[in-house]
């Protein structure tokens, strides 16, 4: 259950946050608590609370007798799922998307021929059931239904990989896959082609077979990237 205070400072950050990523204060800007407690009528205490977090993900600093300071985005946690979701919900999307598109072409296929070479039964199943899941709903614009097996079938890649650098960035490619599905940045189905690609990679990890899952999911980031050049250019 949410605490009432846990409350007010994710009302305080779900404000901020996409304001600073979308450069309404830009770098160097100096945010006076005391004033914004006052224009989100919250306490100081909340205030601080929701400063800590913005902290946390490296978008601002406090600076004794300064105030809080915004950092430029060089300085920002890029990988904090909240820091994306922001950035995908402001007008830097395309960027943003492109941006995480070209690392999921260059962390996936990889993670795809280790997850070949060490992905156990039960992952393999996972894998298998989330593909027929993706399939069921390629048709008839069910794309929120499409959207969590996709979510699931790339986690168990990066899992499966047995990296756990790479498993960490499960929470990247799933802002990635909801942010393109949230902003419409997709057609009304998902593509055939790359529906079929993930059965394939599904089979191509069952079976052992490193080469293979590693061709197809440079298939499946490739055909992302062409995607955002017709949809998001």
């Amino acid at each position: 259950m949410t605490t009432p205070g846990r409350g007010l400072h994710g009302h305080v950050l779900e404000t901020l946050g996409p304001a600073i990523t979308a450069g309404e204060y830009p770098p160097g800007s100096v945010l006076r608590t005391d004033e914004l407690a006052q224009r989100f009528e919250v306490s100081r205490s909340v205030m601080r609370e929701a400063v800590r977090v913005l902290e946390s993900m490296h978008l601002v600093e406090s600076r004794r007798r300064v105030g809080v300071t915004v950092r430029p985005k060089t300085e920002w946690n890029v990988y904090d799922p909240q820091v994306i979701r922001w950035r995908l919900a402001g007008a830097d999307r395309p960027h943003q998307l492109r941006s995480l598109t070209v690392l999921r072409s260059a962390i996936e296929p990889v993670a795809a021929g280790l997850a070949a070479r060490h992905a156990t039964a039960a992952q393999c199943a996972e894998l298998t059931e989330c593909a027929l899941g993706m399939v069921a709903h390629s048709r008839g614009h069910q794309l929120e239904g499409y959207l969590l097996h996709d979510v699931a079938f790339h986690r168990v890649i990066l899992t499966a990989s047995g990296n756990e650098m790479f498993a960490r960035l499960g929470d990247v490619v799933a802002e990635v896959l909801t942010g393109r599905t949230h902003h419409e940045v997709m057609f009304e189905d998902p593509d055939p082609a790359a529906v079929t690609l993930h059965v394939d990679l599904a089979e191509a990890v069952r079976e052992g077979d490193p080469a293979r899952a590693e061709a197809l999911t440079r298939e499946i980031t490739a055909g992302a990237l062409q995607e955002l050049d017709i949809l998001a250019p």
